[in-house]
C-alpha cells in the first residue's frame, strides 16, 4: 500500500503533573505523575512525510498497584520502557500500516518490559497492562502521523483502501476479511456523554467543602460539579470491602443527583446512568452480587439506574477462574484491568463476563481489534479512562465518538488535573469544558486524529521545557 508508513524518527517527552485534588480508586491515591508523550515523524511509499504526536498518562499506580517495589522504581521503569519502545519502532525500519507495526513489535515490547524490570525492580515483572501504557504515546502518535502523512482522518485507514491484510493475520481464520472499518463511524459523534467519577474522597456536598479544597473556581464536591457541568453519567467508586458503606455512597450519589435537578437544574435528564467499579477490591463476585441484590431491595430506583459494574475482582483472569455470570444475571460486567490481549478476551467469554472497557491507554492498536471481536461477539463495550489528560483525552474522546459505545466515555482529567488541559482546551473548548453532561467534538477535524496540535500555541514549547528526562 502506498499509505504504509516507516517510521524515520521518534522523540519522547515526560511531563510531571500535579493532581488539583487527591484520586482515590481502589487501595491507592494519586497524587502527582508524568505524562508520557511521543512525536513520531514518518514517510509513506510515496515519499512523503509528516509527524504525529501521542501522550497518556504514566500511571503505575493504577498499572501495578500490587507490589514490594516503590512507586519511584515502578514509574522509572515506565519511563525508561517508553523511551526503550520508541527507538525500538522507530528501528522498525519497514514500511507497514500502524496496526502492523504494533503487532510486529508487541513481542519485542513484553521483552524490553523484563529487562528494565530487572534493572529496576528486580525479582519482579510489571503487568503487561503497564507495557501498554507506555507504548501508548508511541502507538497513537504513528496512527496521528499516518493519518497526516496521507492526508486522510485515521479513522478512515482502517479498511482494505489502506490495509493489505484483514484481521484474520492477528485474530485467526473466522476474521478472513474483516478490518476495523466495518465497525466504526464514518465520523465523530457531534457529542458524546461524559462519565464524571465520584472517586472515593471526593466530597458529595457544597458544605463539606472547608477551605483546606483549593478557591480556584473549579467545582469540589459532587453537586456542584452536576450543577455546573450538568453531568448525568456518573461513575461511583466503591470500597469493595465493606458494604454498608457501598450501598450507602450509591445511594447518596443518586440522591443528589435528583437533589441538584429538583433545586438548581430542573433541565438535567429525568434520570442519571450509574456504574459502580471496585477497581478490582472484590474478594469474589460474590460481593457484587449481595451488593446489587441489597441495593435492589432498599432503593430499587437506584438499583435500575446502574447501567453496568467494572471489573470486580483480581485482574489475573486464572487465579480463581471466576465464573461472572453470578453477576450478569443482575447487571452487565465489564472486564477492564484484565484486558491486554487476545487470549484473555476469549477467557473472559468463556468465565460468562458481558462486555469489555476499552481504553486508550491499552494502544489504540489493540483497541481496533477488541472493537471487531466485541461487535462480533455481539457483547457491549464501554470507553474508559485513565484520567487522560492533555492529548490523551482527546484521544479516548476521539474513539468513544467513532464507536459503537454502550453510552459516552470517561473523562475525568478535568476534576483533577485541569492544569493538564489548558492549552489543549483553547483549541478545542467544548471537548474539555463539559456542558449540558456532554463533551462536544467539532474541533476533532483535519487529518490524523484530529488533534490539531500545530494550532495549540505554546504547546510544543511547553512539553519540551518541563521534559524530567
Amino acid at each position: 500500500m502506498n499509505s504504509d508508513i516507516k517510521v524515520v524518527d521518534i522523540q519522547t517527552f515526560k511531563v510531571p503533573t500535579r493532581c488539583r485534588t487527591p484520586l482515590k480508586f481502589g487501595a491507592v491515591v494519586v497524587e502527582e505523575l508524568p505524562i508520557g508523550y511521543a512525536l513520531v515523524t514518518v514517510e509513506n511509499r510515496a515519499g512523503a512525510v509528516a509527524q504525529g504526536w501521542g501522550a497518556m498518562f504514566l500511571m503505575d499506580l493504577w498499572a501495578w498497584p500490587v507490589s514490594q517495589a516503590t512507586h519511584e522504581a515502578k514509574n522509572r521503569v515506565m519511563r525508561d520502557l517508553l523511551d526503550a519502545y520508541a527507538r525500538t519502532v522507530a528501528g522498525y525500519g519497514q514500511y507497514a500500516h500502524p496496526i502492523e507495526l504494533f503487532m510486529e513489535t508487541e513481542a519485542e515490547l513484553r521483552r524490553l518490559s523484563r529487562e528494565i524490570c530487572a534493572r529496576h525492580t528486580p525479582g519482579e515483572e510489571m503487568p503487561f497492562l503497564g507495557a501498554l501504557i507506555c507504548a501508548s504515546p508511541v502507538d497513537h502518535a504513528v496512527h496521528d502521523a499516518f493519518g497526516r502523512v496521507n492526508g486522510i482522518d485515521s479513522y478512515r485507514g482502517y479498511g482494505p483502501e489502506h490495509m493489505s491484510f484483514d484481521l484474520a493475520r492477528y485474530l485467526g481464520p473466522d476474521y478472513r476479511g474483516v478490518y476495523p472499518s466495518q465497525f466504526l463511524r464514518q465520523d465523530y459523534l457531534p457529542q458524546v456523554p461524559v462519565f464524571h467519577l465520584v472517586g472515593g474522597l471526593d466530597l458529595l456536598r457544597r458544605e463539606e467543602v472547608t477551605d483546606a479544597f483549593p478557591q480556584d473556581g473549579t467545582p469540589n464536591s459532587l453537586d456542584d460539579w452536576i450543577e455546573r457541568d450538568g453531568v448525568f453519567c456518573l461513575k461511583v467508586k466503591l470500597n469493595g470491602r465493606d458494604l454498608a458503606w457501598d450501598l450507602a455512597r450509591t445511594q447518596e450519589v443518586a440522591r443528589i443527583y435528583y437533589e441538584v435537578q429538583a433545586e438548581r437544574r430542573p433541565d438535567l435528564p429525568a434520570k442519571p446512568y450509574l456504574t459502580a467499579d471496585t477497581n478490582e477490591q472484590c474478594e469474589s463476585p460474590e460481593y457484587i452480587v449481595e451488593y446489587l441484590c441489597k441495593l435492589r431491595e432498599v432503593a430499587p430506583r437506584v438499583y435500575d439506574e446502574i447501567l453496568y459494574i467494572e471489573q470486580p475482582t483480581e485482574r489475573d483472569l486464572t487465579a480463581h477462574r471466576w465464573d461472572m455470570r453470578s453477576i450478569a444475571q443482575h447487571k452487565p460486567v465489564l472486564i477492564d484491568e484484565s484486558l491486554t490481549s487476545v487470549e484473555e478476551f476469549q477467557l473472559a467469554m468463556e468465565l460468562g463476563w458481558s462486555g469489555i472497557a476499552l481504553k486508550s491507554c491499552k494502544c489504540l492498536s489493540s483497541d481496533l481489534l477488541f472493537v471487531p471481536m466485541a461487535e462480533l461477539a455481539r457483547i457491549p463495550y464501554a470507553v474508559q479512562d485513565l484520567t487522560n489528560p492533555s492529548l490523551a483525552l482527546i484521544e479516548s474522546v476521539g474513539l468513544a465518538a467513532r464507536t459503537h459505545t454502550i453510552l459516552g466515555v470517561e473523562a475525568n482529567s478535568r476534576q483533577f488535573f485541569p492544569a493538564a488541559n489548558a492549552l489543549e482546551a483553547e483549541t478545542h473548548p467544548d471537548l474539555y469544558r463539559v456542558r449540558d453532561g456532554v463533551a462536544r467534538t467539532q474541533t476533532l477535524a483535519g487529518t490524523g486524529l484530529g488533534m490539531q496540535v500545530d494550532k495549540m500555541d505554546g504547546f510544543v514549547a511547553f512539553v519540551e521545557q518541563n521534559e524530567m528526562g
